[in-house]
């Protein structure tokens, strides 16, 4: 195969464009990579700040209409529920946000990528987890600990981390009970201007893996059909373009056994030309030559 100049002057050109589009493939899929790294810690730290802005105005919408009293919003004498192994805890207010605040908690998970949105006081303390944890008892220790999450205090490092913080957008790894490893994202909660605890969002990192492993396919495929369609076009145009070496090859084969007669003639200026020039200098050469043997 490789004994046709053409086929080896368009595999090496094709080995030079598999680089250049492997390369150019690489960087794009790290760049897309970050983007969606970036996109979803956005959407994290938006989600998390609009979670936290509601809780603090369904509070003190409960305030300012005496429903609760803002002592009672920040009430830490947490009652324990008799009956649960780890506990559950009652507030003076979880049974308000129970009807209050469990739907707008739920309406979050309506992006699968989000798997638990819901408030934590200061100290990990959660009053209304969301429904999907709140799934009813069975007696099954282990499966209760993971479906009904409600009401208990997440006071682990991470969970604690989640509840003291006041800083927008606080980004951390979490291992949950039921998904494993997830990014954690929580904003602080304001109440009266004093800080009640957070809004926590966690999202599911299979969900931005196979985004990238989408957008790799996608990269490579339409990248392999560049370079697919490229190879054809290098091997038409290549060969096209040396086409006349095959008919120079011949003349010289003609020259070689004698044929002298045929002028040796071609349009072009480039190398080619070039090169049908000197055969013609050669085809005139070897005729007066032979010529002048003859005449002798």
């Amino acid at each position: 195969m490789f004994k046709k100049v053409g086929i080896k002057v368009a595999f090496q050109v094709c080995l030079a464009l598999l680089i250049v589009i492997a390369a150019g493939a690489f960087y794009l899929i790290q760049k897309q990579s970050q983007s969606l790294e970036t996109q979803l810690r956005e959407r994290g730290r938006i989600e998390s700040l609009i979670g936290a802005k509601l809780v603090g105005n369904i509070f003190e919408e409960a305030i300012d209409n005496e429903v609760l009293e803002e002592r009672d919003a920040f009430d830490t004498n947490y009652l324990e529920i008799p009956g649960f192994d780890p506990a559950k805890y009652h507030t003076m207010y979880d049974f308000y946000l129970d009807k209050a605040l469990l739907a707008m908690q739920d309406e979050f998970l309506k992006d699968k990528s989000i798997l638990y949105a819901y408030a934590i006081d200061r100290n990990g303390y959660v009053p209304t987890h969301n429904t999907r944890f709140q799934k009813p008892l069975t007696g099954n220790k282990d499966q209760d600990r993971a479906g009904n999450r409600t009401k208990r205090i997440f006071n682990d490092p991470v969970g604690l981390k989640a509840a003291q913080n006041q800083e927008e957008g606080f980004f951390q790894t979490y291992k949950h009970e039921v998904y494993g490893d997830m990014l954690d994202v929580s904003s602080p909660i304001f109440i009266k201007g004093k800080h009640w605890g957070n809004f926590r969002v966690g999202f599911n990192p299979d969900e931005a893996r196979m985004a990238q492993k989408n957008l790799t396919i996608a990269l490579v495929t339409i990248m392999a059909a560049i370079l697919a369609v490229s190879a054809v076009l290098v091997f038409i145009v290549v060969n096209s373009a040396l086409a006349p070496l095959k008919k120079f090859t011949q003349i010289a084969s003609d020259l070689a056994d004698g044929n002298v007669n045929q002028q040796i003639t071609h349009s072009s200026k480039d190398e080619i030309g070039r090169l049908a020039d000197v055969l013609e200098r050669l085809r005139v050469s070897l005729k007066v030559a032979m010529t002048k043997l003859s005449q002798k």
